[in-house]
């Protein structure tokens, strides 16, 4: 089985699908490997390391996609390269399938079997194929090491000659897998840490990482079987801002990190909350790629409101690419060890285990997932 690895068309993109340790393990498991020349350079991996484990690296990227029987993306293709793919081969990136019709369609229309990482099941077995978490752990902390670089204070309590320096107060809304890192970093910091979310359940985890769980009163909350937060009615998120006003107008630091899958995130921080901030605060908006927790955050920018800076930066996970992906990567290597055959050497789409059931979404020339029919 040919498995091929383009080079990320996405400018904004620096991670790479597979890394020179994780093309060794598909080696040996006796697939032939082939990775476009420059996939791994923006990630700290050179041709020659690729080489190295007995991959091929080729210089045409229309060869690469056009030979392989599974493709290996970060991000999703673009429209022209589908048109070069061999029909019937597998696809496996983040798709983003709700947003993305016309490709999904277009993926169908190819005879291509598309596997969409976000629609994997969140069940113990696919624990190590679950790349949102690895990316959104990353992201997190990411998010508190760019926020301290821009808030005019230290993080951490210091005594010194010259008198005693506070600690920084940092609040971080949303306890998911990026919220609890940002948690933990901030805290490793030195940072006095305040954490929401609307799920209760949460609470003790942020208790065990040393923050204080501010609790808001916005009526009946929980969380979906996948573990996400049940979206909050209009109703219950004006008063979760109301609530949170205050600690925003204390907080040094602002972290949103909240999403719902599939849908556009809310609004949680208004212009009306920023404007109550102390000037050199610094908000840090996680959500900014799926239509932001902050009024006029700016996708891919830095801007500034009432002396408030607000980072709507893309792709934080990127910002850490080697790391980023060496686990990116092994979670694909998961994926595909998980359903390889190794007697005929190839990855097998099992078509009645949950998994590929949940993950798939076009195969055989049909959109198959029963989500987005």
């Amino acid at each position: 089985m040919i498995i091929g690895v383009p080079k990320e068309t996405d400018p904004a993109e620096n991670r790479s699908a597979i890394i020179p340790a994780t093309a060794s393990l598909l080696v040996k498991l006796g697939a032939t490997v082939q990775i476009e020349t420059g996939t791994g350079r923006q990630s700290g991996f050179s041709d020659d390391l690729f080489a190295s484990t007995g991959a091929t690296v080729i210089q045409n990227r229309l060869e690469v996609l056009a030979n392989a029987d599974l493709l290996l993306h970060v991000r999703k293709p673009p429209l022209a390269d589908v048109d070069r793919m061999k029909p019937g081969a597998i696809h496996i990136s983040f798709l983003d399938p709700f947003k993305e019709k016309t490709l999904v369609e277009k993926l169908a229309a190819r005879g291509i079997s598309s596997i969409s990482l976000e629609m994997l099941p969140r069940i113990t077995r696919a624990q190590k194929m679950d790349a949102l978490t690895s990316q959104a752990n990353l992201a997190g902390y990411v998010a508190v090491v760019l926020a301290a670089a821009e808030v005019p204070k230290v993080f951490p309590l210091m005594m010194t000659a010259a008198g005693t320096i506070s600690p920084a107060r940092v609040f971080i809304i949303g306890a998911g897998v990026a919220g609890l890192q940002a948690i933990a970093t901030a805290k490793r910091l030195g940072a006095r840490v305040d954490a929401f979310d609307t799920r209760p359940v949460v609470e003790e985890q942020v208790r065990s990482l040393g923050a204080r769980f501010v609790k808001i009163d916005v009526g009946e909350t929980g969380q979906t079987k996948d573990g996400y937060a049940k979206p909050l009615t209009d109703e219950q998120l004006q008063k979760q801002r109301d609530g949170m006003k205050k600690i925003c107008a204390e907080s040094d630091v602002l972290i949103t990190t909240a999403q719902v899958f599939g849908r556009k995130a809310p609004v949680i921080i208004t212009a009306d909350m920023v404007s109550a901030m102390k000037p050199g605060s610094v908000i840090v908006d996680l959500a900014v790629e799926s239509g932001g927790n902050v009024e006029g955050a700016v996708p891919g920018q830095a801007i500034e409101r009432n002396g408030v800076k607000i980072l709507g930066y893309l792709n934080l996970p990127g910002r850490v690419a080697f790391h980023a992906s060496q686990a990116y990567s092994t979670n694909l290597v998961n994926l595909l060890e998980e359903f390889w055959d190794k007697e005929t050497k190839r990855f097998v789409l099992r078509l009645d285990d949950e998994i590929i059931q949940s993950g798939l979404l076009t195969h055989a020339g049909q959109i198959c997932n029963p989500k987005l029919k």
